[in-house]
């Protein structure tokens, strides 16, 4: 009776995720975590509505063993939602782990490109121009998708997954506007500035109809945006190598990610003097609390304002 109950709230748990258009990635990743979890009670004979104390200590010691902590974090939160699921319709007493303190994630402020670096990005596609074995059309096609990738990541501050799965009919140059599906298919207009305006401009009229040509004659035209060489979508991975191969010409740290381009969006319309509210809405957070983040100064902005107001930051030693 325990094992079909359990078995029945996940349904209904899992149902409601999907009810609230939760991404399909983070449904299996959910059910995979859920079910690992109440199979662990079920061989220990526990009853997955009230475990004691002593079983949530044991499993969280058994979750934490050769995981990163991130992780650890990860499945304590699908199994935290699935126990208030449970209480608020009724399925079990409370939460048991309500009570149970959980470790924390240290935490880290994001990693930022400084506005030069970010021209050294744009640079680096401009340099991969003559080390392409491609035909010249193809490179210099590749060349202009690459700079209009760049320029919409950083202007925008999207997600790769967002960059990868934005359609042309989502575009308006005239009005500098993208319209994305963030987390939980929740959609947002993200702006574009004059140089992003500029390199979409010049990719869709010179850069992808020669990648369009490279299809195959039966496959129809991608709606997306951005296309690979193939005259294909150009996915999220595709999206990944590309940007580190710029990462690696341009001689950036070890670490850049297209997650990075986002953080300097964030960070830099904030030193401008954008209001938070306004950049959490261009992200498309839920929270202020998550882009809160964001609000810490630049090293450099913190070595100016110590030099000029602290007593003895420029007096040479005596």
């Amino acid at each position: 009776m325990t094992a079909a109950a359990a078995e029945s709230a996940l349904r209904d748990f899992l149902g409601s995720l999907a009810a609230r258009d939760t991404s399909p990635h983070t449904q299996r990743s959910y059910a995979g975590t859920l079910r690992s979890y109440l199979e662990w009670l079920a061989a220990r004979g526990v009853d997955w509505r009230a475990p004691a104390r002593g079983d949530l200590r044991a499993y969280l010691a058994i979750l934490g063993m050769g995981r990163a902590r991130s992780s650890t974090a990860q499945r304590l939160a699908a199994i935290r939602s699935f126990h208030r699921f449970a209480a608020r319709e009724g399925l079990a007493p409370g939460d048991p782990w309500g009570s149970i303190a959980t470790p924390r994630l240290p935490r880290r402020l994001p990693r930022v490109l400084e506005i030069n670096e970010v021209e050294r990005l744009l640079a680096a596609v401009d340099d991969a121009l003559g080390d392409d074995a491609e035909p010249r059309e193809l490179s210099v096609a590749i060349a202009l998708r690459d700079r209009a990738i760049v320029e919409t990541a950083y202007a925008a501050g999207l997600r790769i997954s967002e960059l990868a799965a934005a359609e042309l009919a989502s575009l308006d140059l005239r009005r500098g506007e993208i319209r994305v599906l963030g987390k939980g298919r929740k959609e947002r207009i993200g702006l574009l500035g004059r140089p992003a305006r500029a390199a979409l401009d010049v990719y869709l009229a010179d850069g992808r109809p020669v990648l369009t040509r490279r299809r195959a004659a039966r496959e129809p035209e991608p709606k997306v945006i951005f296309l690979n060489s193939r005259g294909g979508a150009l996915g999220v991975r595709g999206l990944r190598y590309r940007l580190e191969l710029l990462r690696r010409r341009a001689g950036l740290p070890v670490g850049v990610s297209p997650h990075t381009l986002r953080h300097s969006f964030a960070t830099h319309l904030l030193e401008g003097g954008a209001d938070l509210r306004v950049v959490q809405e261009l992200l498309g957070h839920e929270s202020l609390a998550t882009t809160q983040v964001y609000t810490h100064v630049s090293p450099a902005r913190l070595r100016s304002a110590y030099r000029g107001a602290h007593p003895r930051a420029s007096r040479r030693p005596a």
